[in-house]
């Protein structure tokens, strides 16, 4: 059982790796999308904001149905992935902003059926100390995300496309590992009948709720860091020296979201079993919250000095995002964990919509010397949420 948990944890891993892939695919290629749909320089917060907004649908519909709780979620996994390869691919047929900015929309919605539905199913393989396995499976996540930042470093100078057509096969694989590769767990629970009182359930449980505040101010800070760090790093290498190669901005770009934070998964979920998923997230909370304040004070300055502080604030912002999920899986009842992980992302990703379109109108205000002050104040309130929250853990571990 447990050399097949592991198993699993690699598929599992690999296929939410690929599938990631498809959330910053248009974002990384905004400007020649831009340019292509004729869209204004604004609109480029929404087309970033536009798969969190899909995803926040999804996750609406997701959780208010039970959908992780009544099908079987490898079956969903993989129709979900293989929906988001076609509507992504799309993409390279679309020469209006609105049809493009509605693909991204869609895909979004089925990226609601891979990474909750992926954390849903390790929950069954891991049915205890499951912070190291989740921890993995949010570094595959992390490194997701950033690889259309690695896919552009090569492929920018042929056209835009290729990202497209890469991250699109890399989630067509994703829909093919979890058919034919992966296994139902053996703890698969009983498909339930549709109740609404599912939702009801998980807001009564002050618990649950006290873990997905915390994580509801760690995604205030996240994605909006995700999303604005690359340009920030573009302006910064830029202004100290105009003759900063494209290549090493993206390299720079994938290595502090996609490598540090992948680092910063696996170190998270390590640690978290060990002294507790609490104060785990509490600590990494603290780091970021610095890291968002410190990394305004380097810009144009030092290539190196700037990376450092990019780099660690890349590991902290994302090492405790397992742990949140981890626990509203392990306080949750079974009957409806599945929706409470749903739940808990989907407001957390409409969380992000906000300060992902906050970003812009705040930096064109104050620049970029301050901006990035603003996503501190999710991460200390998420600490106090979570300093309450620890009291249950303790007492959950007693028992």
């Amino acid at each position: 059982m447990i050399q097949g948990s592991w198993r699993a944890l690699v598929w599992i891993g690999l296929s939410e790796l690929f599938a990631l892939s498809l959330w910053y695919s248009a974002s990384v290629i905004a400007p020649e999308l831009i340019s292509i749909w004729n869209l204004s320089s604004n609109s480029e917060a929404w087309l970033s904001a536009s798969v969190p907004i899909g995803f926040v649908i999804g996750a609406l519909v997701s959780s208010y149905f039970g959908v992780a709780d009544h099908f079987n979620p490898r079956k969903v996994l993989a129709i979900s992935a293989f929906l988001g390869a076609l509507l992504n691919a799309l993409l390279i047929l679309v020469e209006s902003g609105f049809f493009g900015i509605l693909l991204r929309i869609l895909t979004g919605i089925t990226l609601a059926g891979v990474y909750p539905i992926a954390v849903k199913i390790l929950s069954q393989w891991f049915p205890k100390k499951r912070g190291l396995a989740i921890g993995i499976l949010i570094a595959a996540l992390t490194l997701g995300s950033s690889l259309p930042h690695f896919v552009v470093m090569f492929f920018s100078s042929l056209s835009w496309k290729f990202v497209i057509i890469c991250s699109s096969v890399l989630a067509l694989l994703s829909a093919i590992i979890v058919t034919y590769i992966l296994e139902d767990a053996p703890a698969t629970s009983q498909n339930l009948p549709f109740s609404f009182k599912l939702i009801k359930k998980v807001v009564m449980n002050k618990p649950v709720m006290l873990a997905n505040y915390g994580y509801f101010g760690h995604m205030w800070e996240l994605y909006g860091m995700w999303t604005w760090l690359p340009a920030f790093l573009t302006a910064s290498f830029l202004i100290h020296s105009l003759e900063t190669p494209q290549w090493f901005i993206a390299l720079s770009s994938f290595i502090s979201i996609g490598i540090a934070g992948g680092i910063g998964c696996v170190v998270g979920g390590l640690i978290s079993d060990k002294i507790g998923r609490a104060n785990l997230t509490i600590i990494s909370m603290f780091i970021s919250a610095i890291c968002s304040i410190l990394i305004g004070f380097t810009f144009g300055q030092s290539f190196w000095l700037t990376l450092i502080i990019s780099i660690i604030w890349g590991m902290s912002v994302i090492s405790d995002s397992a742990q949140f999920s981890a626990a509203v899986s392990e306080i949750a009842e079974v009957e409806y964990v599945g929706t409470a992980l749903t739940f808990q992302m989907c407001i957390g990703f409409l969380v992000t919509i906000f300060s992902i379109n906050l970003i812009p109108i705040i930096q064109r205000i104050i620049g970029w010397e301050w901006v990035f002050t603003i996503l501190a104040i999710g991460p200390v309130l998420g600490i106090g949420f979570m300093i309450k929250y620890r009291r249950y853990e303790i007492n959950n571990e007693k028992v």
